[in-house]
Formats: C-alpha cells, sequence, structure tokens
C-alpha cells in the first residue's frame, strides 16, 4: 500500500495560510522518482521532512484536478506521461510541489515500470 504524507513545509504554509499570514501558493507541479524502495525492494515509508525527490527523474506541470468528493476536502491532481517520457525506466516516488518550488505532498510505492510506447496517468489526492 502506498505511503503519503503533506511535507511538514506543506503542513506550516496550510497552518500560516489558515492564520491569514501567508497566501497558500497554488500546487503546479508533480514530480516522479526512482528512490521509493530500498535496495531489498521495500517500500520507504515518508517521514513528512522530504524537501525532495530522493531520486527525480523528471518533473511536470500538473494536467488538471479536481475534487474527488462533494464536500470539496479532497483534491486529485493528474499529470500524463507521454509516450517517450520515462520510457524503461521505474518510478516508485511521487511528489506534489507548489509555484514556490516547495515539494508539499510526497508518497512512494513499489516501482511502477514504464514501458516505451505506454501513455501513463498519475493522480494523486491530497484529503483533508
Amino acid at each position: 500500500m502506498p505511503n503519503g504524507v503533506i511535507t511538514e513545509i506543506g503542513r506550516k504554509k496550510l497552518c500560516k495560510a489558515h492564520a491569514g499570514d501567508i497566501t497558500l501558493p497554488k500546487i503546479t507541479q508533480m514530480a516522479f522518482g526512482s528512490g521509493g524502495v530500498n535496495p531489498s525492494g521495500e517500500v520507504i515509508a515518508p517521514t513528512g521532512a522530504e524537501t525532495a525527490l530522493k531520486k527525480e527523474i523528471l518533473k511536470k506541470n500538473i494536467g488538471g484536478h479536481m475534487y474527488t468528493n462533494e464536500k470539496e476536502t479532497s483534491c486529485r491532481y493528474t499529470a500524463r506521461l507521454e509516450k517517450e517520457e520515462l520510457a524503461n525506466q521505474s518510478i516508485s516516488e511521487q511528489g506534489l510541489f507548489d509555484e514556490d518550488g516547495d515539494l508539499v505532498a510526497y508518497i512512494t510505492f513499489l516501482p511502477k515500470g514504464k514501458d516505451e510506447g505506454m501513455v501513463f496517468i498519475f493522480d494523486m489526492d491530497e484529503i483533508f
């Protein structure tokens, strides 16, 4: 099962925005990496202290978002990997970055191999 967290910087920004001290920056990018598992292939649990992916291999602009429940307390961000992107690589970590360039959400999972010529669509949910 994937392990995901809102990072410490993400929680700090939420707290300051609720207090009225900052305007919360928009989530604009999704990053993909290969550092979500240890050498034995076991998923590494996030700590929340992450400021970057362990082994980032691509960062893309968010392709869209949608609210996934009637109460609008969960938002799904989507990014599409085209046929040529990350061909023949394995992806085991993913992150959401805001317009300030800060990693605000991070998830690790078992490696997903991407064959050449395939399109992958990745969703990442932010749940409150």
